[in-house]
């Protein structure tokens, strides 16, 4: 059963792909029955609060000795969950309800390379102009970031002509007369939500080192979301019936939402603990494809040739960038390695190292 569990982790990278596909198309029919983007969100974060609060707890228990968190910790995590849950979220389906399953799914691999800019701005990622990893890595994003503008911007011819018109189409129906304005409106929250979650993923290093559990960090972060969130729906939601469920569809989107975020959590976290955030971010393209098929069978989302083209330049960009990436994992792996052996051959000799100075930071990827 070797070769079964070198396979594991991407085995189980695809299935969260299918999980991360089924989620934009549940949600997207949620929102096209009526249901409010913002109380989904609220709903889906209390859901998987639900599910994340009994496995913290027994988690909390079985090592009674973790520390509990201060004022510095809880302020991260109020911060990340606040930019990186909360305003990504609502973003993130406000721009799915405007645009489509296609264009959201798409924007996601906008996340490694707007982090990468993210990190360079902060000092967390070194420029070298002169390493072809660095050129590989601005290259990337630049090609992201033409790619998303055109998705945007430049629709071009439908695919598909024959067939979509016979089916009547679901963007019609969310979007009515201004459609290109409405789609335009959707690509930049869409936007906005990657930026959001770049964010969330630089907030990971400082609270990764002042909360060492992650499971207990994200449970706190979930709870916190779902009180931002209900907050935020309060105040921009004034009808009593948009908290509503008005069908079992609406229930069945949100309670696969909650328990969906879950999951994902677990098993990405146990994919990344395998083989890295490099190898988990590598996926992402697969889910725009699975999506991008599901949502024209099943939604008869309209397919243009502009979006189309700008999808697959995103996409094209994102593995220039996990190639640098790759890259950089390569040095630092090499580092690691020649100053273990360094370590050990002084120790053998009886030398007393006063100090070393390594620089093994490590690469901000979605995860």
């Amino acid at each position: 059963m070797g070769w079964l569990d070198d396979y594991k982790p991407a085995m189980a990278m695809v299935g969260l792909q299918f999980i991360y596909a089924g989620l934009a198309l549940f949600t997207r029919v949620a929102l096209v029955r009526g249901m409010s983007p913002r109380v989904y969100v609220v709903y889906r974060q209390a859901i998987a609060t639900l599910v994340m609060a009994p496995i913290a707890c027994f988690a909390r228990r079985r090592n009674p000795g973790r520390i509990s968190l201060g004022l510095k910790s809880f302020s991260l995590i109020f911060v990340a969950s606040l930019v990186g849950v909360t305003a990504n979220q609502n973003f993130y389906f406000e721009g799915l309800y405007l645009a489509s399953s296609t264009a959201a799914s798409a924007t996601i691999n906008l996340i490694p390379a707007i982090t990468f800019v993210m990190a360079t701005t902060v000092g967390m990622e070194k420029i070298n102009i002169r390493s072809l990893r660095s050129i590989a890595k601005i290259m990337g994003t630049i090609f992201c970031v033409i790619g998303s503008i055109s998705m945007a911007l430049l629709k071009g011819p439908k695919l598909f002509i024959n067939m979509t018109e016979l089916l009547p189409s679901k963007s019609s129906m969310v979007t009515g007369g201004d459609h290109n304005y409405n789609w335009l409106l959707g690509c930049l929250s869409l936007f906005g939500s990657s930026c959001f979650w770049s964010f969330w993923v630089i907030m990971q290093v400082p609270i990764s080192a002042s909360v060492p559990d992650h499971i207990y960090s994200s449970t706190w972060m979930l709870f916190l979301a779902m009180l931002q969130a209900a907050m935020v729906t309060l105040v921009l939601e004034h009808e009593p019936e948009a908290w509503y469920l008005h069908s079992f569809v609406e229930l069945g989107c949100c309670l696969f939402g909650g328990i969906g975020s879950a999951v994902t959590f677990f098993v990405q976290a146990w994919c990344i603990s395998q083989r890295g955030p490099l190898f988990s971010a590598m996926f992402f393209p697969l889910c725009t494809v699975m999506t991008t098929v599901l949502a024209y069978m099943f939604l008869h989302e309209e397919l243009y040739t502009g979006s189309l083209l700008g999808a697959f330049a995103v996409i094209i960009g994102l593995y220039v960038v996990l190639w640098g990436k790759a890259e950089d994992l390569q040095d630092h792996q090499i580092i690691k390695e020649e100053s273990t052996s360094k370590l050990q051959h002084d120790e053998a000799s009886g030398k007393i190292i006063s100090s070393t100075v390594l620089d093994m930071e490590e690469p901000l990827l979605l995860s």
